[in-house]
């Protein structure tokens, strides 16, 4: 049964869903639909197999799939995306070795002014090149990103690469750290997170989140640390970044962090995807901090075990 959760839009991203394989084929275990009722009526009722539809799609070729937008596309509700306004998408396939455990799609809709960029960046040789993105308005920025490649360690998408942790990013254009901070700063890019992202097979992807202050892909984001080594045998998970997109924006004292916060399974909505090992998504505040609506979190695996969870908060 799906659980459609609802919150208004006040960012980059409208909706969120979470879809894992049942009986052969992905079907949706929960939603964040926040003012698109139309278009959660749309999506309730589908089903996706192997490589039908952006869901099918990512589990077919194993690999997160950046969709910048729905007109002629494989997009099976393109009818229903674009009367509730939306104009992009990502799904990203998450997998504990072999085995699918989930798709996470997340759904944006844009305006005039609308800058922000979601990446895909995929390993070509020593390097991680440019496979797909959607950059809004910030076209001279995406020109810019096609031309860049990042060797293992170098700038947000090379250090994720080398750590296989994600990572957060403070003033993109004043970053000696990002490679192409003179662009983000034209493009009013502030603040980025890297996520690695396993998939079967041998090559290596790199998910990247970049928003701007006026329109933040989120308001908040947050990554969460659940590797044996350093939570030990009992299954919890603690907080080791946090970081809000835009200036000025209520967030708790713990940003960046200042005491270690913790949290086990199936405590709260992170203890959820702790638990579960699944994606989640949330669209009331309750648990949530204070001044948020909704959020959703990704759980990151290596070598097949859960490692980092990244949370994202509207």
């Amino acid at each position: 049964m799906s659980a459609i959760a609802e919150a208004p839009p006040k960012t980059f991203i409208h909706v969120a869903e979470v879809w894992v394989p049942m009986d052969g084929v992905l079907q949706q275990k929960s939603g964040l639909y926040s003012t698109k009722p139309e278009f959660a009526k749309a999506s309730v009722k589908e089903s996706f197999a192997k490589g039908e539809g952006l869901p099918g799609k990512a589990w077919a070729e194993a690999r997160p799939v950046v969709l910048k937008e729905f007109d002629g596309s494989y997009f099976k509700r393109s009818e229903a995306a674009k009367a509730a306004g939306l104009t992009s998408a990502v799904a990203i396939p998450v997998f504990a070795g072999e085995t699918l455990k989930a798709v996470l799609v997340v759904l944006c809709g844009d305006d005039a002014a609308h800058a922000g960029a979601i990446e895909l960046w995929g390993q070509t040789g020593d390097c991680l090149a440019l496979e797909d993105g959607y950059y809004g308005t910030a076209a001279a920025f995406a020109g810019l990103s096609k031309e860049v490649t990042f060797p293992r360690g170098r700038g947000l998408v090379g250090g994720v690469w080398a750590a296989h942790t994600p990572v957060l990013m403070r003033d993109l254009g004043a970053s000696y750290g990002f490679l192409r901070a003179q662009g983000a700063r034209e493009a009013g890019l502030t603040t980025g997170i890297g996520l690695p992202v396993e998939v079967p097979g041998a090559r290596d992807y790199v998910l990247t989140l970049l928003s701007s202050q006026d329109t933040p892909i989120a308001r908040r984001f947050e990554i969460w640390d659940a590797r044996p080594e350093l939570v030990g045998t009992t299954q919890k998970a603690l907080r080791m970044d946090g970081i809000c997109a835009i200036e000025g924006l209520l967030c708790p004292r713990e940003n960046p962090p200042t005491d270690a916060v913790s949290i086990g399974a199936w405590q709260g909505p992170v203890g959820q995807v702790l638990g579960s090992g699944l994606p989640y998504v949330q669209g009331t505040s309750t648990g949530l901090p204070e001044g948020y609506g909704s959020m959703m979190a990704l759980p990151i695996y290596r070598d097949g075990a859960l490692t980092h969870i990244v949370a994202w908060y509207l």
